[in-house]
């Protein structure tokens, strides 16, 4: 499959090939559900998508490590080290890292702004020395570096129709990342970090100190059902901005649309006990999501061959 979907994006160079690869694999391995609505999307254009990925995921293991010994100021200079090199990598126009060599020929190929990556490293930075946020707005920093770019780096691969695709773009970013941070209380805080806004819950009378106790109480139940109509206003607002992306795409996004921002219904299922169990959406939905959109995918795919698209 990964041969296949090389051949189609004419990747011809076996070192760039081996680098593709290594981010392909590291999709697979930790990303089930964006990896499975890269798989919507025409053969020729996943290298790229999952290029993107192997950079983001190769940053965040640097921050995020839990078996790592390094201290916090080893991993802050290996950070800014790999980040720096990276970011010549990106001016000079090749990289002879594992990883950075297929992100930075998808920067090429796709002429991606290089301001999105250098978000993205300050905020893994941010991971570093930051461990709570007072508000929204706050917190919106790291959000928008943390995934917001990540939107704003796949519209290119996606060819949007209508420039407003990347604001929506953007929309659809912040909503999957807030849907993870409810999601994730718990984990995040085994990693020393809220990512809740803490003045939006203490208007319920919620404290870090009571995140910390791990017990739903009602305030927090009810302190989550705010933060769930955030993700769903955001999703709603990402909407329009899918048919604004080229047709052989919008399964790929419409699907992922779906599965991450129904990480929100398995909280709300579990009446919002983030502690007891980690939300998952099931296998069951994943496949019924995928399913039907892997055949409209195909078909999108074979009007374009035969209209001459890409």
């Amino acid at each position: 499959m990964s041969d296949r979907e090389l051949d189609a994006a004419g990747i011809t160079d076996p070192h760039l090939r081996e680098s593709y690869e290594r981010c392909r694999q590291l999709n697979a391995a930790h990303g089930r559900t964006y990896y499975l609505a890269t798989l919507l999307l025409p053969p020729a254009k996943r290298p790229y998508v999952h290029a993107l990925y192997g950079f983001a995921r190769y940053a965040d293991e640097i921050v995020d490590d839990l078996s790592s010994e390094l201290s916090g100021e080893e991993r802050a200079a290996w950070l800014r080290d790999w980040g720096s090199t990276f970011l010549a990598d990106v001016d000079r126009g090749w990289s002879d890292d594992p990883v950075a060599m297929a992100v930075v020929d998808t920067i090429q190929r796709w002429s991606i702004p290089t301001e999105h990556f250098v978000a993205f490293l300050h905020s893994m930075a941010m991971d570093l020395t930051v461990t709570e946020y007072r508000t929204y707005e706050d917190l919106y920093e790291y959000v928008y570096g943390s995934a917001a770019v990540i939107g704003l780096q796949m519209v290119p691969i996606l060819e949007p129709t209508d420039p407003e695709a990347y604001e929506r773009a953007t929309d659809l970013g912040v909503a999957f990342q807030l849907a993870n941070f409810i999601r994730d209380v718990g984990e995040d805080l085994d990693r020393g970090r809220v990512y809740l806004p803490l003045d939006e819950l203490a208007e319920f009378g919620v404290t870090r100190d009571d995140l910390e106790r791990r017990v739903t109480t009602p305030a927090l139940k009810a302190a989550l059902r705010q933060q769930v109509a955030r993700v769903r206003a955001l999703e709603e607002r990402s909407r329009p901005g899918i048919d604004m992306l080229d047709p052989t795409s919008r399964d790929c996004i419409e699907a992922a649309r779906i599965l991450y921002c129904g990480i929100v219904d398995e909280v709300e299922r579990q009446d919002y006990d983030v502690f007891a169990r980690r939300a998952t959406v099931p296998l069951r939905r994943r496949l019924a999501v995928a399913g039907p959109a892997w055949v409209r995918a195909r078909r999108a795919r074979r009007v374009g061959a035969r209209s001459g698209g890409r």
